[in-house]
């Protein structure tokens, strides 16, 4: 019976739904995370009677045939690349993206993967890296007898060294941008690398085209909705729920077919 194979697929999409919005309330409060959708396209069709076959020996047409679906799969899993609120934490090396763009940091590999959490700090050198110690690229060095930090929207460090009036520029930030945002794969640590599918990376300076502003003193907190994301487990489960009696309707008839005599 083809319907206990395809409530099956339906109960695996909507596991697949659930995990997905697990994980995104599981991240509501991780900086600078994307909330997840999962899509889904239903399978093959099998032909019970195809449409335009001839109906008869004058010519007549089936004008629209018999098909059963075989169920549904997961296509995909997509992040809402949504601009997340901008929180306020007077931190001079936490740095927020406005608008499009990646920071870019430097693995141990010496690959680059790319990020949009800002909460930066200094290393025992000096050098501004990220929670794990990832180096921010292009690398820059803060010296020990600064005073002070100051970061503008284009990403360029300065700092106020102790004895000099003027501010001393150490460094330029760079960002990162890709044709297909949703082609990067995600590898944890709120690291991204790119693949063919999100093709190169377009880099380039805060406020120039393409690229949005840097915002020192603030971090991006999530962009994952609660209301959303709890409305979503219901339908998700109802649909679960759903799948599961038709597999329960089913086995009852297999009982009922099985029992005659």
């Amino acid at each position: 019976m083809r319907s206990l194979d395809i409530a099956g697929t339906g109960m695996q999409a909507q596991q697949t739904n659930v995990e997905v919005i697990a994980n995104n309330i599981a991240n509501m409060t991780t900086t600078g995370f994307k909330r997840r959708r999962p899509e889904f396209q239903d399978l093959i069709y099998q032909d019970i009677r195809r449409a335009g076959t001839m109906s008869s020996d004058s010519g007549t047409l089936v004008p629209a045939g018999a098909q059963v679906g075989l169920g549904v799969r997961t296509a995909g899993i997509y992040r809402i690349n949504v601009q997340g609120t901008l929180e306020q934490t007077n931190n001079s090396l936490d740095l927020a993206i406005e608008g499009p763009g990646y920071f870019q940091v430097t693995l141990p590999s010496g690959e680059y993967a790319y990020t949009r959490d800002g909460t930066f700090s200094l290393s025992d050198t000096g050098m501004i890296v990220t929670a794990d110690g990832y180096p921010v690229s292009p690398g820059i060095t803060v010296p020990n007898n600064a005073q002070s930090i100051t970061v503008d929207q284009t990403g360029q460090v300065q700092v106020t060294i102790s004895g000099q009036t003027q501010s001393t520029v150490v460094g330029q930030l760079q960002m990162a941008t890709f044709q297909n945002e949703n082609g990067l794969a995600a590898m944890g640590q709120n690291l991204f690398t790119e693949t063919q599918s999100s093709g190169n990376a377009i880099t380039g300076t805060g406020q120039s085209v393409g690229f949005g502003d840097i915002r020192q003193g603030y971090v991006e907190e999530s962009n994952v909705n609660v209301v959303t994301e709890i409305t979503d487990l219901i339908t998700a489960q109802r649909a679960y729920e759903m799948n599961s009696k038709v597999i329960t309707a089913s086995d009852e008839m297999l009982q009922t077919l099985t029992g005659l005599k």
